[in-house]
């Protein structure tokens, strides 16, 4: 088995349009199983058209639950991705560090972002 693993997102996910969790999911599983096992994993956004940040967080950003950002810059590697994606993914990797940093802190600020919006809306 090769020590580094390329994925192409295209291929994955079978079409340019990269938004759901689920599909993102696929691209974790795979990713996932990889770092445990210590390969290096380059992800290729070639032919990808259009990216949300739903399926960024369910590819990426939940591996910073398992992982640490030293072991995720060390073995993963993002290419061909367009330069607002990059500040997409940037995002998205920042709010995932901050989530499992503090879990139930952030979880707590959403319930209570949630709560207001409730209260706002019976005005």
């Amino acid at each position: 088995m090769s020590k580094n693993l390329e994925l192409s997102i295209f291929e994955v996910v079978g079409n340019p349009l990269c938004v759901a969790s689920s599909d993102g999911q696929k691209v974790y599983d795979r990713v996932m199983a990889a770092l445990k096992e210590g390969r290096n994993v380059t992800l290729s956004f070639r032919n990808v058209t259009t990216l949300t940040s739903a399926f960024l967080n369910a590819a990426i950003g939940q591996l910073y639950g398992v992982f640490s950002e030293d072991q995720i810059r060390a073995l993963l590697t993002v290419e061909d991705m367009q330069q607002d994606d990059i500040a997409l993914l940037k995002r998205v990797v920042e709010t995932a560090k901050q989530y499992f940093k503090d879990p139930q802190k952030f979880d707590q600020a959403l319930r209570e972002t949630m709560e207001d919006d409730n209260d706002d809306s019976q005005d």
